[in-house]
């Protein structure tokens, strides 16, 4: 080592400093948060079938419930697809477009071609996508909707100036063609989300189709990241018609973000729960609770709620995040609950049915990353018949389910015990 190399280190050593410690930084704002988070738990008040619970949680959470709607379930990609698809081509206004994961395929030319076409008939077409995970989309797919005049923005690409965000994605899925149909659920634009679910290369998931008055607050929530990305305020009757009712449920679309209101989703949840008087039924692709969601589901069963959870079982996009998830089993078994993990495919339903009469549908998942770290959407259903028709799927569901055991869980191999410790020390990111 010569002189000018000693002379230098100092320097060298204090710019690696500075390095690590930007790192470090914006580590800490991706990671950490800088709001509140809940920590007490919620008093019942209310039981859910009390019109009083309906009107606090339009209150506490944004939008009112609305009475006049319709939904329809749709089944896995053989169901799901065919009709945002044949609402997209029957679009005559305007169609608002945001999800997580858009990529490459068969499925994702088909939704390019659709939006381009429409675009390319007079329909103004905005398109949101997150920027992660829209990571494996073909550049070419881009280019044939802008060169159409889709408009199409990214949610927060990488930016110098957005370092503490980078952690933040829009995991919302929101369809809205001229302001009266409207899609939500869980499904992305993927191959593994086409055919029925039929092997472990085809996912089961849920969308509901949606009419009335509702898509009005739909609109609203993709609205709310269209204007954080672009500055552009899409308002007008192409965007907001008059929508008369059209079925009998009462409904509620509302959202969360980290920069206005992150713990909207968990609160939705806890009061859900707190309310619970019979059942709970719960979808969960990602189920990692934390403590004050484990401490409300067993006071619930204490009550004497029934509850029951599906969860992916051998087929699952991450291991880490089913180790975090089994590590947190033990005080629900021990109180009753029922927890079976789906066997055929990936399982990525997020539906939560409560008292046979709340259906919670949407983005959400029962984790950390949803109630805190990402933008997200749900739909609530206020409607005991359609809640039934639910609750006869999550049946069926359960039956290609394997149902696990206090004891068994409690027998789990030391290595799977390992692993779950390991995944529990992130289990706030997951």
């Amino acid at each position: 080592m010569n002189l000018a190399t000693l002379k230098r280190r100092p320097f060298v050593i204090a710019a690696v400093a500075m390095v690590l410690t930007l790192v470090a930084v914006v580590v800490a704002f991706n990671f950490i948060g800088d709001e509140k988070k809940i920590e007490r738990r919620i008093e019942r008040l209310h039981a859910l079938d009390d019109p009083r619970f309906h009107q606090e949680l339009g209150v506490l959470l944004g939008p009112p419930f609305v009475a006049g709607n319709r939904a329809r379930v749709l089944k896995n990609g053989d169901e799901i697809f065919p009709a945002m698809l044949a609402a997209i081509r029957g679009a005559t206004t305007t169609i608002t477009f945001e999800t997580y994961i858009y990529w490459s395929g068969d499925i994702g030319r088909e939704f390019t071609q659709a939006l381009a076409d429409r675009a390319r008939a007079g329909v103004k077409v905005h398109v949101l996508l997150d920027w992660v995970g829209s990571a494996k989309m073909d550049d070419t797919l881009l280019d044939a909707m802008k060169s159409a005049g889709v408009q199409i923005y990214k949610f927060h690409p990488p930016h110098w100036s957005q370092l503490g965000r980078l952690n933040n994605r829009t995991h919302r899925k929101l369809l809205v063609v001229d302001g009266r149909i409207g899609f939500t659920g869980g499904v992305g634009i993927a191959p593994l989300w086409t055919g029925k679910a039929q092997d472990p290369e085809h996912w089961r998931d849920t969308h509901f189709q949606v009419e009335g008055p509702v898509v009005a607050q739909m609109q609203a929530v993709f609205l709310d990241n269209w204007i954080k990305v672009s500055g552009e305020v899409l308002h007008g009757p192409t965007y907001f018609p008059q929508l008369a009712a059209v079925g009998s449920s009462l409904a509620q679309m509302f959202s969360s973000s980290p920069s206005g209101g992150s713990e909207s989703m968990q609160l939705m949840y806890l009061l859900a729960i707190t309310a619970a008087s019979h059942s709970i039924d719960l979808s969960a692709a990602y189920f990692v609770p934390d403590e004050l969601s484990s401490n409300a589901l067993v006071a619930a069963m204490k009550r004497g709620v029934k509850l029951r959870i599906v969860v992916p079982g051998p087929h699952i996009d991450s291991d880490i995040v089913r180790s975090a998830s089994r590590a947190r089993w033990g005080p629900l078994l021990a109180a009753g609950a029922l927890i079976a993990e789906y066997q055929p495919t990936m399982y990525h339903c997020k539906v939560m049915v409560v008292d046979g009469l709340l259906v919670s549908v949407g983005s959400t998942n029962f984790d950390n990353r949803s109630f805190r770290l990402n933008d997200e959407a749900t739909l609530n259903i206020l409607d005991a018949e359609f809640a039934a028709q639910q609750t006869r799927i999550f049946d069926d569901d359960l039956r290609l389910s394997r149902t696990v055991s206090l004891a068994e869980w409690r027998q789990r191999p030391w290595r799977e015990q390992l692993a779950e410790r390991f995944a529990s020390l992130i289990g706030s990111q997951l």
